[in-house]
């Protein structure tokens, strides 16, 4: 053992010594307060005290330094005392801005640096807005654990429903079964109960009503309790205005959004781009797509920085249930060979829907995609001609600042590692992940590669407008 050996080990336990004494801070500034504290975009509420050193360590692919637990402890305990509103704080850098500030102490440093989120306003809501799951898939059961996951203190969004269509006698159970157990995401984080009696599923204390119907405009959603609800419908079937209007049949339904592409004038929705263009009207809203919610945010860094004239968006896609386990018929051309066994090539809307959330790339992008044997992250490969020329640091530089601090941080994530690779980023909760090693320039033309997690990252993004629809658009600081 090298003199070495024992004084790395010191400094590990001292630093899992404090990550520890981190949760019940972090805990209570997210129950009490609503405080949704973050390491440069890497989330701290509800994680281990290894989750919050990995978080720590992370930081160095974002700023190039070392970002110690031994320094953002100080801050962690001060913020805990302060009466903050509800808001998303950066642990990481207000504890590297504090470095900078020598000539104040920790409570003087935050009380200037967070003076806009010490209104005393506290909560967003008054009261919480209840949701609806319409259909209970890969992205339903998703979103049911984020929501859960987001409860905090009950004073915002609050998973009343699930609906789903008539089933045997032993579907609740197994209904319950699937959001307990993911052969991709893993096991849910808490417990889970069953009330047959009540047709109820309860996930660490929700009680989640379970209602069987065939159509949207067949529940009477107020005989629940559940008024001027937001519904989100993640079936895929109905995707025009007279389709998903149904929903608004329904008593106790207030908005509707669908996880899929509409149709029609229905807005499509990137959150982070154009979701300032919802209103009040917008009873009907779309989520789009994961493919375009992946590439749409990197797209327009890079068109507002250097300009795009020119591209082509080439998916990389883990198969989906919309294909086949073995040969089998399929409506679509390819897909009803094995998924599990065959690279498919398929079309994709990405591009053309792309469009839609940033009209200035009118009639510039082309679009396809494969279809690969893996059953969860994807990766869209961006061939763009530039109307400007800019290095492969140009690029990269534009888009881990876009990561760091811009309004477009929780939907682009960055990394420079040379040895990541698609199951690295399952659970990966932004739309897309840059892989900066890989970009290519040459000129006015460059090649990026963006992961992203097709499942989670998207039902991420989705949460993100059920929140704004909510009322509960948190301020970021710093």
């Amino acid at each position: 053992m090298t003199d070495s050996e024992p004084t790395q080990m010191t400094e590990w336990r001292a630093d899992e010594e404090l990550a520890e004494a981190m949760i019940p801070l972090i805990g209570r500034l997210y129950r009490e307060r609503d405080v949704i504290t973050h390491v440069y975009g890497r989330k701290l509420v509800r994680r281990s005290a290894i989750d919050i050193l990995r978080a720590h360590r992370f930081a160095r692919q974002i700023t190039g330094e070392h970002l110690s637990v031994q320094d953002s402890y100080p801050i962690m305990e001060a913020l805990a005392e302060m009466n903050l509103d509800a808001a998303r704080v950066d642990l990481g850098q207000l504890t590297s801005q504090y470095a900078d500030a020598s000539d104040q102490n920790v409570e003087e440093f935050l009380a200037s640096s967070l003076e806009s989120i010490t209104t005393g306003r506290g909560h967003l809501l008054a009261e919480p807005t209840d949701v609806v799951l319409y259909g209970f898939g890969r992205i339903g059961r998703l979103l049911a654990r984020i929501l859960i996951d987001r409860t905090g203190s009950g004073a915002k969004l609050r998973l009343r429903a699930i609906v789903i269509r008539p089933g045997k006698t032993d579907d609740l159970e197994k209904r319950a079964s699937l959001l307990r157990r993911d052969s991709v995401h893993g096991p849910f984080d808490g417990t889970i109960q069953v009330d047959s009696d009540k047709k109820r599923i309860i996930a660490n204390g929700n009680p989640i009503q379970v209602i069987y119907a065939n159509s949207p405009d067949s529940i009477d959603y107020t005989s629940y309790g559940i008024d001027n609800a937001i519904i989100i419908d993640n079936t895929g079937i109905w995707r025009d205005e007279e389709a998903l209007g149904q929903h608004l049949e329904s008593p106790g339904v207030k908005q509707v959004l669908l996880t899929a592409p509409a149709k029609g004038k229905i807005k499509n929705i990137i959150y982070g781009v154009n979701d300032h263009t919802i209103t009040a009207d917008d009873t009907l809203v779309s989520a789009a797509s994961c493919t375009t919610n992946a590439i749409v945010p990197t797209l327009k860094v890079i068109n507002d920085t250097f300009g795009i004239e020119t591209g082509h968006v080439e998916t990389v896609h883990a198969y989906t249930n919309d294909q086949n386990l073995t040969d089998n018929f399929h409506t679509k051309e390819r897909r009803g060979r094995s998924a599990p066994l065959n690279m498919v090539l398929t079309e994709t809307g990405a591009a053309k829907a792309a469009v839609k959330a940033l009209p200035e790339l009118e009639g510039k992008l082309t679009g396809n995609a494969i279809r690969v044997p893996i059953p969860n992250v994807s990766l869209a490969i961006l061939n763009l001609n530039l109307s400007s020329d800019a290095s492969a640091d140009d690029i990269n530089s534009a888009l881990r600042g876009a990561s760091i601090s811009s309004k477009l941080r929780e939907q682009i994530d960055y990394t420079s590692s040379t040895e990541l690779v698609s199951s690295d980023l399952v659970g990966s909760e932004h739309a897309g992940i840059i892989d900066s090693t890989a970009t290519i320039s040459n000129g006015r033309q460059c090649v990026l590669y963006v992961w992203y997690d097709n499942e989670a990252g998207y039902s991420y993004q989705v949460a993100r407008i059920v929140q704004s629809i909510a009322g509960l658009t948190y301020p970021r600081v710093p």
